[in-house]
């Protein structure tokens, strides 16, 4: 995409539906171009990328953008640049993206190749990013440092999924067929025409970022195409002599030729030199933004991550439990007009619904003895914990189909005797979440619950 300033910018005129104002054209293709923008309610800078309607609809694009937005949606993690909305009027579509201010990693390593623990950071960045989508079935297939932004901490973020692919266009022989990609980061199996596995594909193509880092040159190049895909096929290439012998042996699986034999992301993860000082990185959902956990935040933000207080002894963990619920404030009251909100999934039987997102139960319990029965429930299967005054979020750490399962529970005072606690999925997907509700929820929380009688119920949690 390129990078050369606007002289024109009809679209910046006035507000983008009321919310953006358009700033500097970042870059522009041949359907769409990418603008600075601001939030004027939040500040908050964003990349929108404007598309023609009726370009996209010539060129029978529509199932291709339908696609790009379904896996945006699909990959939300922390090295992935982020959609956080899709607007339109008759003639555009807007991805309200978001901005990375770094530039492209193309512009970093044309200054030179970089030092061993810089290039092996990115990579591990890039490997992290690209298990992420290939559990959910999501294959980028244009993998290049032109493709790969930095943010101003310097992380990596993959962006432009446009030649993305996901498991469903699979053909009945498993594999895909469509030649996609830039010639000097292919894989041979793509210039064979003969299917690949477009897993294996993203695996080469990282590959050939890792040694592009680590030596400031292609693996294969030459000023003939043709040359340079015979080289492609072949595996020709060479590490030079300031790559470790770690390093070396690492490359060589990465760009193995045949796929069969090529490494795998676990098999990457376990390798000697991309573990050194590698930190599996850790996220969570708030409000449907994502937000990453930062080294020293757990001892900084006094928000309990682990839901682990094995290393206390009963006595300590009583007295700052004790110390620690004393100090909470009184849950947020609720009117008659937040009840009549609430209808909807609103039982004072306190049952669960079936087939909802969401849903609430009365209790006569104290807000610590809800907070402390959701921390038990987060105990037994292993969730992180995640409270800020009267809100819980539950997070678990199994990768599903749409990212770890988190669940959030806000308690509001209905009277002073009375709490209503809210239940709802924050992220994750919906079958893991009904089942999660069948299973933990609904028979821990039972006991919390009053009956339509109006009197707490007396059946006992599941770990009496």
């Amino acid at each position: 995409m390129s990078t050369k300033p606007s002289t024109t910018r009809k679209e910046g005129h006035g507000l983008l539906l009321g919310r953006f104002e358009i700033g500097k054209l970042l870059g522009h293709g041949s359907f769409a171009k990418v603008y600075l923008a601001r939030n004027v309610k939040t500040n908050e800078s964003v990349a929108i990328k404007v598309i023609d309607k009726e370009k996209i609809m010539k060129g029978g694009l529509i199932a291709h953008i339908k696609r790009e937005i379904s896996i945006l949606r699909r990959v939300r993690h922390p090295n992935i640049v982020q959609l956080f909305e899709v607007m339109a009027t008759k003639t555009k579509i807007f991805f309200v993206m978001e901005y990375v201010r770094g530039g492209e990693l193309f512009n970093k390593v044309a200054k030179g190749r970089l030092k061993e623990e810089v290039a092996r950071k990115y990579f591990q960045q890039l490997i992290s990013a690209v298990g992420f989508c290939h559990a959910r079935g999501v294959f980028h297939r244009d993998l290049k440092p032109e493709n790969i932004l930095l943010d101003e901490d310097g992380d990596l973020k993959v962006s432009d999924f446009g030649l993305s692919a996901i498991s469903e266009q699979i053909r009945g022989d498993g594999l895909f067929h469509t030649f996609c990609g830039t010639p000097a980061y292919v894989a041979p199996e793509v210039l064979g025409r003969k299917g690949y596995e477009a897993a294996k594909v993203d695996i080469w193509s990282c590959g050939v970022i890792l040694f592009v880092l680590m030596a400031g040159y292609l693996p294969f190049h030459d000023q003939n195409v043709m040359v340079m895909y015979k080289k492609i096929y072949k595996g020709e290439f060479r590490c030079p002599r300031w790559f470790s012998p770690e390093l070396t042996r690492l490359l060589k699986r990465l760009l193995e030729t045949n796929p069969e034999n090529r490494i795998t992301i676990p098999e990457i993860m376990e390798n000697k030199w991309f573990k050194k000082g590698f930190r599996h990185i850790k996220f969570y959902f708030d409000d449907d933004k994502l937000c990453s956990v930062k080294d020293g935040e757990i001892e900084d933000d006094g928000i309990d991550y682990s839901s682990d207080q094995s290393s206390y002894s009963e006595s300590e963990s009583e007295t700052e439990n004790r110390r620690r619920l004393a100090s909470l404030p009184r849950p947020a009251s609720l009117n008659a007009f937040d009840l009549i909100s609430f209808s909807r999934g609103f039982s004072l039987s306190g049952l669960f619904e079936d087939g909802m997102e969401e849903s609430r139960f009365v209790s006569g319990a104290p807000v610590s003895s809800i907070i402390s029965k959701l921390e038990e429930i987060a105990k037994v299967v292993s969730f992180a914990v995640r409270k800020k005054d009267c809100k819980v979020s539950l997070e678990g750490t199994r990768e599903g189909v749409k990212g770890p399962l988190t669940i959030g529970a806000e308690i509001f005072e209905l009277t002073p005797s009375l709490r209503v606690v809210e239940v709802k999925k924050k992220a994750g997907d919906k079958g893991e979440y009904d089942d999660f509700c069948a299973r933990e929820l609904r028979p821990r929380l039972q006991e919390l619950m009053l009956t339509e009688s109006g009197e707490p119920s007396n059946l006992p949690s599941d770990t009496e």
